[in-house]
């Protein structure tokens, strides 16, 4: 299984849905809370991602290619794209 990592910020209840439906699916991700140096991480992710404009969270990134937030995440899963997405 690719490695998933979801950046978050401990206030976003669309972080908290991202992070449930992940652990109901049972896939293991890396959990990076920005909270502390938010500012700081999310000019950062907009540089290293190309994001033009302010970057929202969650940002949720799966085998180094970042999917988006939690919308996105939510459409992969109802199409049944992410499990495909996911395989090695």
């Amino acid at each position: 299984m690719k490695e998933v990592v979801i950046y978050t910020v401990d206030y976003c209840p669309y972080c908290k849905k991202a992070e449930m439906l992940l652990k109901e699916k049972g896939i293991d991700y890396k959990k990076i809370d920005i909270t502390q140096n938010e500012d700081e991480y999310r000019n950062k992710l907009g540089e290293y991602y190309g994001i033009e404009g302010r970057v929202t969270v969650p940002q949720i990134i799966i085998g180094g290619k970042r999917i988006g937030g939690f919308d996105v995440l939510n459409k992969l899963n109802t199409a049944g794209e992410l499990d495909e997405m996911l395989e090695d």
